[in-house]
């Protein structure tokens, strides 16, 4: 019986998921797909520095894979680079770090998953939900959004709420802002299959397929009436989104399983 696959500590899921030389056409090649743990040998190797034996520790993963995942990445941003071609970091077998590794380089780590900070029974009194908002309403399209309102709340009470610009930021940047943020859920009207897997892995919950007043919206998921759920894909980009999209698929398993309206 082949051993099973372990899972590979990330400490956050990348800000920016896609990357391509100026001008270039996402239809003139196919891109070269890096996985999420690929990137994370990257980013601690390369741009921290860290040895391969201290990448290993911080993964929780033997040095052996470490190097071998490291030598895959590398390969493909030479090949991205020589020959001009579009890269995409998406899926692989990993599991957002939750703050309990004591070896996670720099205390990174988003010390949140889908239970610490949602779940009240796990000693957690407050949350942090974002909308896609404009003007007084629930922004339809979450790639495109300009604005997050964004509501902190305790004990099912809206406590205070700031619209805050997204600076023009793309589909991958922008769930990356909701972890700058630190939100805990997300209410939005379509969203595509890419952006569902980075929230996802980043453990903020979806509810998605939402129209209407965003007030209105957050005092119905405060009251219990909001389901969650993330059917609501954007198809208004063509092939770039809402095909072949799996819940929560990296490999590990992230726990959750999604609602249906």
């Amino acid at each position: 019986m082949p051993r099973p696959m372990k899972c590979r500590k990330v400490c956050y899921y990348p800000e920016t998921i896609e990357f391509g030389p100026v001008g270039f056409d996402t239809c003139d090649s196919e891109a070269v797909i890096m996985a999420v743990d690929e990137y994370e040998t990257i980013r601690l190797i390369d741009k921290e520095g860290l040895s391969q034996e201290e990448c290993a520790a911080s993964m929780q993963i033997a040095r052996t894979t470490v190097q071998r995942i490291y030598e895959s990445a590398r390969r493909k941003l030479a090949k991205c680079i020589v020959e001009g071609r579009v890269l995409k970091i998406e899926g692989g077998d990993f599991l957002l770090c939750d703050g309990g590794n004591g070896q996670c380089h720099r205390g990174e780590c988003f010390k949140k998953t889908y239970y610490q900070r949602y779940k009240k029974d796990k000693g957690e009194k407050t949350m942090r939900i974002a909308v896609t908002y404009d003007n007084g309403q629930i922004f339809q399209h979450f790639g495109h959004t300009e604005y997050f309102k964004v509501y902190d709340v305790e004990d099912d009470k809206i406590l205070s709420s700031e619209v805050v610009d997204t600076n023009g930021s793309g589909h991958g940047a922008l769930a990356g802002v909701l972890n700058a943020l630190n939100a805990d859920a997300l209410i939005c009207g379509g969203i595509g299959g890419g952006a569902q897997n980075a929230l996802a892995a980043a453990g903020i919950r979806l509810y998605a397929g939402v129209s209407g007043d965003a007030d209105a919206a957050v005092e119905a998921l405060l009251a219990g009436n909001l389901e969650y759920g993330t059917e609501a894909n954007c198809d208004h980009h063509g092939h770039d989104h809402g095909e072949g999209h799996q819940c929560g698929n990296h490999g590990c398993g992230s726990g959750h399983s999604c609602g249906h309206h």
